[in-house]
């Protein structure tokens, strides 16, 4: 089928049938997570392939590779919050998920440095729960700027937000009662992944998500992932010397760096 005839197929949708594709994607989700066995964290994630110490700092690597989030974080605040953002957004509430999404990448690296210094379950929460506020503030800047800017903008962001965290509560209390369950987590980490792509092939129209940029963001946060995963491989490939942990941090930050260049860009193109 043409790339014409795709586009015809999706013109003839209305809006409505599009949100419905939208909400019935996620219903099959939920109902085959829900039917999936409980996913218990595997205590030897703690185990990281470099637990080097320098300067006194305990898995010094991974602890470190976190400033890129930080300084990530601090200058995606600068630019939303300052004179930048007014020339950037149409409107005050556009920059709302952005703002918690920037507040969401400084944290992380807070919630990060303090897991890798000692990691346990108990750390990993507070890991996690900052990356929870990431994925969900980007996703419902996606649907406020494609689908409906006062439900993303507004109510749907709230409950993005309660969700991420609703999952990573669930998980600790199923930990505490010595069945810990990361369905619903990750659930909140991968679905974006998937959601995303489509919400931008039903809803082409845009003026801040440009569908390229966030297209490498997903490719690069894939990539960390794949690092993570390959965490001792990648370490004893390099000659112990840096390891798929600390190189996921690295591209992770890299994938948020997108999405503020992805702003940068609305602003370039509107001075135009």
């Amino acid at each position: 089928m043409s790339s014409r005839k795709k586009k015809s197929v999706i013109s003839d949708l209305s809006f409505w049938e599009r949100v419905w594709l939208l909400l019935g994607l996620l219903i099959v989700v939920v109902f085959i997570v829900g039917m999936l066995d409980p996913i218990p964290q595997d205590p030897n994630y703690h185990l990281f392939a470099d637990q080097r110490s320098f300067f006194g700092i305990s898995n010094f690597n991974d602890v470190v590779s976190n400033i890129g989030f930080a300084v990530v974080g601090m200058l995606g605040l600068l630019v939303v919050a300052g004179v930048r953002g007014r020339e950037i957004f149409a409107a005050s509430p556009d920059a709302r998920p952005y703002l918690i999404f920037f507040i969401g990448l400084a944290l992380i690296s807070l919630g990060s440095v303090y897991y890798h210094l000692a990691p346990s379950n108990e750390r990993l929460f507070w890991d996690r729960l900052p990356m929870s506020i990431g994925f969900m503030a980007i996703t419902s800047a996606v649907v406020a700027d494609r689908v409906d800017s006062r439900a993303g903008n507004g109510w749907l962001l709230l409950v993005l937000l309660v969700t991420g965290a609703s999952s990573l509560i669930y998980w600790d209390w199923t930990e505490s009662l010595g069945r810990g369950d990361l369905r619903f987590y990750a659930m909140v980490q991968y679905y974006p992944m998937v959601a995303l792509p489509l919400i931008i092939g039903l809803f082409p129209r845009h003026r801040y998500t440009l569908g390229r940029y966030l297209a490498w963001a997903i490719l690069w946060y894939g990539l960390s992932k794949v690092f993570e995963y390959l965490d001792h491989e990648v370490y004893g490939f390099l000659g112990h010397t840096v390891s798929g942990h600390t190189l996921k941090h690295l591209t992770a930050a890299v994938a948020t760096f997108v999405v503020l260049q992805m702003l940068l860009s609305t602003k370039a193109r509107s001075v135009r």
